[in-house]
């Protein structure tokens, strides 16, 4: 049995006349939901290009941070390759690798031999149901002079991610297809209104 911890998740998007209903629907089927604002830097090690000429994938690092919580912290995270759709045809299993970091990120990451290759802000609402974390929000346009968010344009499509709220580790007391079918039960609440699939990302 692999050592790594894994994430189970579903993906989709809408456009913003369909939000109320799916908002409704989403709402309903939650134990809670609150809004968000969240930074995401993505970083890539220094070599990924010889990495990907030689034909290995390199593992790439995103820093989050949570702007609508003034205490957050950044924290730092790796997903792997997703598993072949051979052994989870019906979601995207991962490999997920997570930790928090005190101070700052940006350096840290740098440190470990890493560059900045992207930005994204997200701005949207985030449910808990059970053991999983739904997440609906739009990205976000960076000001290119203040680097600060500007509101998403108003026909900018919401995009949708049903995943695991912790790395799972695929044991007797949490096994992974109890994972798969928490994430595969919100696809089946939302069927109609809006179309959850997987994808390899």
């Amino acid at each position: 049995m692999s050592s790594h911890s894994y994430e189970a998740a579903l993906f989709g998007e809408f456009f913003s006349q369909d939000l109320k209903p799916i908002l409704n629907r989403i709402t309903l089927h939650s134990e809670s939901s609150q809004p968000f604002q969240s930074r995401e830097i993505v970083f890539e090690p220094l070599d990924a290009q010889v990495q990907r000429d030689s034909g290995s994938e390199p593992i790439i690092l995103r820093a989050r941070k949570e702007i609508s919580d003034p205490k957050a912290t950044w924290e730092l995270f790796s997903y792997l390759k997703p598993e072949s759709v051979r052994v989870h045809p019906e979601a995207t299993v991962r490999p997920w690798a997570t930790c928090q970091v005190t101070g700052d990120a940006l350096s840290f990451a740098a440190a470990l031999g890493y560059v900045r290759r992207s930005q994204i802000y997200k701005r949207g609402y985030a449910f808990r149901r059970g053991s999983l974390l739904i997440l609906m929000f739009q990205q976000e346009q960076v000001d290119p002079k203040t680097q600060l968010p500007t509101p998403a344009h108003t026909d900018t499509l919401w995009e949708v991610e049903v995943k695991t709220a912790l790395p799972i580790r695929n044991t007797q007391e949490t096994p992974l297809k109890s994972a798969i079918e928490a994430v595969l039960e919100v696809q089946l609440l939302m069927k109609g209104l809006l179309d959850l699939r997987r994808q390899d990302v």
